[in-house]
């Protein structure tokens, strides 16, 4: 090793071999200083649990009561069970994949080993050995893994036996595998992305196709459901990796084809054993600067969070993710000039084609929902309605994204030769044009099954959407003095029910008004009547908000 790479690597652990270890007297002075703040947090953390608790039982006990109550009745839910273990291949290997890419995208900004900025700053530059700094961070989320891992393998279990799939016991043992390893595995992943800059940017550049497979695994798994398998894919994904060795023991515990689940369990088991050594091995090895920006973006997020500014936190998460990707693609510039906010947006959106894909993805969400919600009917058919209207806002507020980053800083649109108000509502053209063409698109399969109504009403969406965003660029920042208006009672205050009620004004009211309207069977007619007075009113709040926002109001008219 060279005299440069000693001099590095010195610098980077932050004490040498010639210096003396003060691990142990330096971590027992830390524990005696920080004797009450660990007091004081443990507290908070009692406090914390006893509401989470108190909350679950209080809402959850009815869930549960009906539940059981069912049982106790003989409700049917043996009738799921063989569409359950039609579509159990894809959909553990969709729950794997889904877990293992929040793991990933997670490790971006955060990881599972993140110190206090206090300790990156301090501690680390002392005569410590970082292993004994770093692991135990590793340990407390690798443990911490295996709890929400334990309950939905529970979860599970029960499921496997109220669809008489197989009996509890059984259901037991069969998710067991599953419940420990994955948990583990996808922190091992974090791991490998928290320590290796290179795995971060392979991360950035494979989220996109990661989703379209799940959203592939998705449509197999409602497929296979309905009857229509595709045996040699099946196959290959119980066998591809630890999504499927992981399946194989449920599968066979219900009845299905898994012949080689032991090997697939020695398998999984192996797998997890040797990613855990390697990640235990990479926690003591994470470079100071990525536990400097990590620890920067915790603390960042932890503190907006707290002030519910979510948008802050949302751009917080962005720039230590590296961002999104962007293309270098040009558009002739309009000669009218009120184009040119128009032109703006269309070159935005060319350039960060990920906000496209999210709509599409949205919007094609939107479809599978109200077309499943159809098919159940009866009440199913409301709820699936409103999941649908509510993916279709997703969809058109990815497009809306401009009009955001434009009141992030009210400087940026010094610019513009338009009033702020003006400005916003012209950030409104794109979005309500491509949302009109993805609901067109998504209504074409229900026009094909004999609903061409479909094709007027779903793109009439588009523009309260599209208000409703805009409305919430223009919101301003959080107003929490709401969450504390009204008076206690045995239940609580309204105060949060106001916030909410403030902070979600415009999807609220967009999602109920198209709602009514739609879900009783309006004539296209009446739900384009309401679709235009719909945006009309909520870009006249766009219009007020903006003013608000810039800090004037609209000059008074000459009499």
């Amino acid at each position: 090793m060279s005299a440069s790479d000693v001099a590095e690597a010195e610098e980077e652990s932050g004490w040498s071999e010639q210096d003396d270890d003060r691990t142990a007297e330096t971590l027992r002075w830390l524990k005696a200083k920080r004797k009450a703040h660990r007091r004081q947090r443990g507290r908070d953390l009692a406090v914390l649990l006893y509401c989470l608790v108190l909350g679950g039982a209080g809402y959850g006990s009815g869930l549960v009561l009906h539940f059981l109550r069912g049982l106790d009745e003989g409700a049917g839910y043996g009738r799921y069970g063989a569409e359950l273990q039609r579509g159990l291949p894809a959909l553990f290997t969709g729950v794997a994949l889904t877990l293992g890419l929040l793991a990933a995208r997670d490790a971006l900004w955060r990881g599972p080993v993140v110190l206090p900025g206090p300790s990156v700053g301090w501690l680390l530059a002392q005569p410590v050995r970082r292993a004994a700094v770093l692991r135990p961070w590793f340990r407390l989320s690798a443990g911490l893994s295996l709890i929400p891992g334990v309950i939905a393998g529970l979860a599970g279990a029960v499921m496997l036996r109220v669809t008489g799939l197989a009996p509890i016991g059984w259901a037991l043992l069969a998710v067991i595998p599953a419940a420990l390893c994955l948990p583990l595995l996808a922190v091992c992943l974090g791991m490998a992305v928290e320590r290796r800059p290179g795995w971060a940017r392979r991360v950035r550049r494979w989220t996109a196709p990661a989703v379209l497979l799940l959203g592939a695994l998705a449509a197999q798994t409602g497929l296979a459901g309905s009857g229509h398998r595709v045996r040699a894919l099946e196959w290959f994904e119980l066998w591809s990796g630890p999504w499927g060795w992981a399946a194989q023991p449920v599968v066979q515990a219900c009845g299905g084809a898994a012949p080689g689940w032991p090997a697939a369990v020695a398998l999984l088991l192996a797998a997890t054993g040797a990613a855990v050594f390697q990640a235990y091995r990479d926690a003591a090895r994470v470079p100071t600067a990525q536990l400097r920006s990590r620890a920067a973006t915790a603390t960042t997020v932890a503190s907006v969070m707290w002030s519910m500014e979510l948008r802050a936190a949302k751009l917080a998460l962005m720039e230590a993710g590296g961002g999104e990707a962007t293309r270098s693609l040009r558009l002739p510039p309009p000669r009218n000039r009120c184009l040119v906010v128009v032109w703006r947006d269309a070159l935005t959106l060319l350039r960060t084609p990920g906000r496209l894909g999210r709509a599409a993805l949205w919007a094609a969400s939107a479809s599978a929902a109200t077309g499943l919600g159809a098919d159940l009917g009866g009440e199913r058919r409301i709820v699936g309605l409103l999941l649908g209207l509510l993916c279709g806002y997703f969809a058109v507020g990815a497009l809306a994204e401009p009009a955001r980053l434009e009141t992030d800083d009210l400087r940026r649109g010094s610019w513009s030769p338009f009033r702020f108000r003006t400005l916003m509502l012209q950030h409104g053209v794109v979005p309500a044009v491509l949302g009109a063409v993805l609901g067109l698109l998504a209504a074409a399969p229900f026009a094909v099954r004999g609903a061409p109504w479909a094709l007027l009403l779903m793109p009439l969406c588009a523009p309260p959407f599209t208000a409703a965003a805009l409305y919430g660029a223009c919101r301003g920042p959080a107003r929490t003095q709401l969450m504390f208006l009204g008076g206690g009672s045995a239940f609580g205050g309204p105060g949060p029910l106001i916030f909410l009620a403030w902070y979600a004004a415009g999807p609220l009211i967009s999602l109920t008004v198209l709602g009514l309207a739609i879900g009783r069977g309006g004539a296209p007619l009446s739900v384009a009547v309401t679709s235009v007075a719909l945006t009309a009113g909520l870009l006249f709040l766009v219009a007020q908000a903006a003013d608000k926002l810039i800090g004037r109001t609209p000059p008074a008219r000459s009499r």
